[in-house]
């Protein structure tokens, strides 16, 4: 059997596609699109708890996103879609008025990227190494991982051009570069409760 070419698409093809939120959840890897499994129940209480708690710390709701995508590569396109980003002010304004909820590469960074790692080998494979490899590239200022099965979160801090990692377990206060020592711990997190 012969199996047909893979076509890739290009960054202004992905752009072109109808991005209706209402539609299947995917992304695109290396120009391929590939849908993704429905968000578990535990990471979406994780990540809305997190929405709460930057909310209360006086992030501006402009700055605080779910469902926004991010282009982290251009020759081969990869868009991603975090599961919580803190946008700068400056992106925030530039996001305004786009026509969808994605950042290209031209426009500014997000301050945070967070990541929720979902069950299973090939989903922690993507968030501890290829998003990481790719916000990197990106230049993303920090980037956080939680993993609920390993009850951690890390915190990657983006310093000369690396991402420098500090993990946080059970009742260790969480040190962020963007906003200092946080009065959060993994423990309130993984169980998604302040």
């Amino acid at each position: 059997m012969v199996q047909a070419p893979v076509r890739r698409l290009s960054l202004e093809d992905y752009l072109a596609m109808d991005h209706n939120p209402n539609c299947l959840r995917f992304e695109i890897e290396n120009g391929i699109i590939r849908e993704r499994a429905p968000e578990s129940e535990l990471n979406r209480r994780i990540a809305m708890m997190l929405l709460v708690f930057f909310s209360k710390l006086g992030i501006a709701p402009e700055r605080l996103t779910m469902k926004t995508e991010i282009i982290v590569a251009s020759n081969q396109v990869t868009a991603r879609e975090p599961d919580l980003m803190i946008l700068s002010e400056e992106l925030a304004i530039a996001l305004e008025n786009a026509p969808s909820s994605i950042i290209t590469n031209d426009l500014p960074r997000p301050d945070v990227v967070i990541e929720i790692v979902s069950p299973g080998k090939e989903n922690r494979d993507r968030d501890y190494r290829y998003k990481r490899s790719e916000y990197a590239t990106c230049r993303i200022p920090e980037y956080w991982i939680i993993d609920p099965e390993k009850q951690k979160v890390s915190v990657l801090q983006w310093v000369d051009g690396f991402y420098d990692v500090e993990e946080f377990t059970g009742e260790m206060a969480i040190v962020s570069s963007q906003f200092g020592t946080l009065a959060l711990k993994p423990n309130q997190i993984i169980v998604a409760k302040t």
